[in-house]
């Protein structure tokens, strides 16, 4: 399982939007949306996870692809090592 890392989400973007998006590339494990905690209205990115070799092909196929008028970003999580987690200072 790979956790893939979207960015440049339009505020408009929603959880079966991304879903209608990246299940052209296999099966989506699970989504989640990073949300403002009182509009509750898409801070601009998400993640998405799938099995390794679909999570591949959704990244070549989507990173740097025209959405909502932004270019999505579209990579692999980096793993963090414990204790940063939060702001760098």
């Amino acid at each position: 399982m790979k956790k893939i890392f979207v960015g440049s989400l339009p505020p408009t973007t929603t959880e079966d939007s991304l879903q209608e998006m990246f299940s052209q590339y296999g099966r989506v494990r699970s989504i989640k949306i990073a949300k403002d905690l009182f509009s509750g209205v898409c801070r601009g990115f998400g993640f998405v996870e799938m099995e390794g070799h679909e999570a591949r092909a959704a990244i070549s196929a989507l990173d740097g692809k025209s959405y909502e008028g932004k270019y999505l970003k579209v990579r692999f999580e980096e793993e963090r090592s414990r204790g940063q987690k939060g702001r760098h200072r």
